[in-house]
């Protein structure tokens, strides 16, 4: 991965992990007599795979090369703005159509696993 992308990815990393904990004590406080069990339950879901896969970011962003690691990078954030992004929004009251975008985050996700397992199965230039 170049210089340049390799840092911009690594200051996404950063700035999703920030988020996700904000977004965890958010949840924890300020929602808490606000939200009922399910909705805190959609909120809690959101912010476990928003942290996991902002340090699946960073991963990717340390030691991502070529265009998987850039595919890896782009595949998790993406994963976290429509997965987590709309479980949050259906947790604060969006409507239900609102859950259609959650499978394609899903599926980002998964597919940011397998552009990062080909980096990481990759043996390190000499």
């Amino acid at each position: 991965m170049r210089q340049r992308v390799r840092s911009t990815a690594g200051l996404l990393a950063g700035l999703a992990g920030a988020s996700a904990v904000l977004l965890g004590a958010f949840g924890a406080h300020a929602l808490r007599g606000t939200l009922d069990a399910d909705h805190r339950e959609l909120w809690h879901t959101a912010v476990q795979y928003h942290f996991w896969h902002a340090l699946a970011l960073a991963l990717a962003a340390w030691c991502g090369r070529g265009r998987a690691g850039c595919w890896a990078v782009g595949l998790f954030a993406g994963g976290i703005v429509l997965f987590s992004g709309s479980l949050y929004a259906l947790a604060l009251g969006a409507p239900r159509w609102a859950g259609l975008v959650t499978p394609f985050g899903g599926l980002a996700f998964v597919a940011g696993w397998v552009a990062l397992a080909l980096v990481l199965g990759r043996r390190p230039p000499d």
